[in-house]
């Protein structure tokens, strides 16, 4: 990883610590209603998008766990087919969008969709568990975004009552910070290239290179 992004990633793994933190404190409390556990991969099969700097941390992560062999095919193998799946789904919904179906619809519809994730092991086990990203690591207990309340479905977490809860747009708001942070101190051509998100796939299959994040002058077409 470019060393002139030190600064940033270490910025990140504290802030992965402070989701670590954050669940841990909401189990002490709800003991009985956290029932993640060792096997239950359910919040693997979720779809989100990861921001600029959980991208490329994941990326860099799995090249360093993994040399080239099987294993490491096999979970490409599984990224690119997922990849595809979700392009076709988010073309799927950009499409009814254009149609006139209401947002709310759509998204209620897309949270439904299960993709298991690349780095979901044959034993529903991570991969790269220490290096998840945080929405992983807050997955599980009551969390809050764009002011909506979310949980687990496995939880025993009942709507209604109060619960300890994280607020996940305010690390979502660090996170895009970060991102931007890469935007500005790499001189990228790409001004908005931090407001990019994609799925943990492509992350896994994007090749984060000068030519990618948009470092020097423009490359000439012969």
């Amino acid at each position: 990883m470019n060393s002139d992004l030190d600064a940033v990633f270490e910025a990140y793994k504290k802030l992965q610590k402070e989701a670590d933190v954050l669940f841990a404190r909401v189990r002490e409390t709800q003991p009985d209603c956290v029932r993640c556990r060792e096997g239950c991969s359910d919040c693997c099969h979720a779809l989100f998008d990861l921001p600029l700097v959980e991208a490329m941390y994941i990326n860099q992560a799995f090249l360093a766990a993994f040399d080239y062999g099987p294993q490491r095919s096999s979970v490409m193998e599984h990224a690119s087919q997922t990849d595809r799946d979700l392009t076709r789904f988010k073309r799927d919904m950009f499409r009814a969008e254009k149609d006139g179906e209401k947002v709310e619809a759509i998204m209620t519809r897309a949270a439904g969709v299960r993709a298991p994730c690349p780095l979901l092991d044959e034993n529903d086990r991570c991969l790269l568990y220490g290096e998840r990203p945080v929405t992983c690591r807050i997955y599980g207990v009551p969390a809050v975004i764009a002011g909506q309340s979310h949980v687990c479905g496995f939880s025993g977490f009942e709507k209604g009552n109060p619960y300890l809860t994280v607020h996940l747009y305010k690390i979502q708001a660090r996170l895009y910070d970060m991102s931007r942070e890469i935007t500005t101190t790499m001189n990228s051509r790409f001004l908005a290239l931090h407001e990019m998100y994609v799925p943990l796939s492509m992350a896994l299959l994007t090749n984060y290179d000068d030519t990618y994040l948009g470092i020097g002058p423009a490359k000439k077409e012969d």
